[in-house]
């Protein structure tokens, strides 16, 4: 696994909690919540994309389909 991914995750989940905690203290927890599934999507698209990879790895060191 790339390093680089693993940074992009925790950037992520830096720059969420950032803001979700600004946000919760400026009493607009609807929108942190709101910003919290974003984040929550985005290292999502991210993972995923690496779970095809490996299914396409796997796929093809097996010889199937």
């Amino acid at each position: 696994m790339e390093i680089d991914v693993i940074f992009k995750i925790a950037a992520v989940g830096i720059i969420v909690t950032i803001i979700c905690q600004i946000l919760k203290k400026s009493d607009r927890e609807d929108i942190a919540t709101i910003v919290s599934l974003a984040g929550l999507v985005i290292v999502l698209t991210v993972v995923l994309d690496m779970v095809v990879d490996l299914f396409d790895s796997v796929r093809g060191l097996f010889n199937l389909f």
